[in-house]
């Protein structure tokens, strides 16, 4: 199947185009025709995976027809982060339609975003606090929306959104196109979906398997060598960005000051930062300025930066969703990816967890200069008894570079 089964608008394959797109994913594939017909959809789909074109293709096919300056679609973002990355995406394919879509979030003025409103856009991506603040001012007006997108409605529940999520619902005419996007489905989503979506079409893509282009490896360490682990991994790294999770803001701070002190280029993103500290760190590591972007889960969350060569797990996360939203930002679109994950004697039940998921043992790996280190015994996971996939025996990645030191810069 190609882009042009969907028989969209000659200006929107023009925006397809240019932008690089020749062959649609399988969420595009399986949720583009419900959309383009009309059905609600609710949609399971892991981290880059293309659900952000699989919903804005058909978005701006609906909003070529009918009237232009006023708003039309909205679409609910987590984090101001994947707003901008939603925004740019859209605009992006949408090049040619002159259709206008802009951002609403926190921790920036308001009035920029009221005057663009003001001006008349079809397309709003929101973040929900910024979003209520705007209605209570009256400086927006919800009652001509013809289609919703509640996009990684997990992690806004996770955030604690769903109540003001409520809220911009009951100001949402009830005759509307809803679409639901969510990498994992707990009770509490499904809850959600049932009352929000009108006899929706489910499209699941493979939502608790993490992406098969992704190779995965631990790397047994005493939780006092992890910093020094970290940068013998890095050193192995000679090619693509990195992406190193942490478990809590401080330890971000902390690991990125340490990378930059050892003379690479390295920079933190947690939520403590303000919102240009936070676009910068994002605008220096989608760019290419910054090499290394050491990250909390939610302040990394909808990062899509296709140039992520590596994923490294400084610590392991506490669930194997997790583990899958942290990975899926390398390997992204077909491309082969890596991750690393440092672990300790402690998270050996969280690996049989991620093993599980995957189906098969994660590789473990030594480092030279570690080997003294109390190694995790191997675990064999259980897994589905009808799976009877098993890796190949003896197939080992290349051993990573010898550990470096830490050399501090003037």
């Amino acid at each position: 199947m190609n882009f042009e089964a969907f028989s969209l608008h000659p200006q929107i394959h023009a925006g397809i185009t240019q932008a690089g797109y020749i062959t649609p994913t399988p969420i595009q594939s399986q949720a583009i025709p419900p959309i383009l017909a009309g059905k609600d959809v609710l949609g399971l789909a892991q981290t880059g995976t293309g659900k952000t074109a699989a919903f804005g293709l058909p978005i701006l096919q609906r909003l070529l027809r009918g009237p232009r300056g006023r708003l039309r679609a909205l679409i609910l973002s987590p984090t101001r982060e994947l707003a901008e990355q939603t925004h740019a995406a859209i605009t992006a394919l949408g090049r040619q339609t002159g259709l206008r879509s802009i951002t609403i979030y926190g921790g920036v003025g308001a009035q920029p975003q009221i005057r663009a409103l003001k001006s008349g856009v079809e397309i709003v991506v929101a973040c929900p606090g910024r979003l209520l603040d705007l209605m209570a001012q009256k400086a927006v007006d919800l009652r001509s929306v013809e289609i919703l997108v509640v996009d990684e409605a997990d992690q806004m529940f996770d955030m604690g959104f769903m109540p003001s999520i409520r809220r911009i619902l009951a100001a949402l005419p009830s005759q509307r196109q809803t679409l639901l996007f969510s990498a994992t489905m707990p009770a509490e989503i499904r809850s959600f979906a049932t009352d929000l979506l009108k006899d929706p079409v489910t499209v699941e893509v493979n939502i608790t398997r993490p992406i098969e282009t992704i190779r995965h490896a631990v790397y047994p360490v005493d939780s006092t060598q992890k910093s020094e682990m970290l940068l013998g991994l890095l050193a192995g790294v000679d090619a693509g960005q990195v992406l190193v999770f942490t478990r809590t803001k401080y330890r971000a701070r902390k690991v990125a000051g340490q990378l930059a002190r050892a003379g690479l280029s390295a920079t933190a993103l947690h939520g403590n930062l303000s919102q240009s500290q936070r676009q910068t760190a994002l605008d220096g590591f989608r760019t290419g300025k910054v090499r290394i972007l050491v990250a909390t889960d939610i302040a990394a969350r909808g990062i899509d930066i296709s140039r992520i060569s590596h994923v490294i797990n400084y610590d392991i996360p506490d669930t194997v969703e997790a583990y899958t939203h942290r990975i899926g930002r390398t390997g992204r679109m077909a491309a082969r990816g890596t991750a690393y994950t440092l672990i300790t004697s402690e998270d050996s039940q969280m690996v049989r967890s991620i093993e599980r998921a995957l189906g098969k043992p994660l590789e473990r790996q030594k480092l030279a200069g570690f080997e003294t280190v109390a190694v995790m015994p191997e675990t064999r996971p259980a897994l589905p008894p009808t799976r009877t996939h098993v890796p190949t025996a003896g197939r080992r990645a290349p051993r990573p570079a010898a550990r470096v030191q830490a050399r501090r810069t003037s």
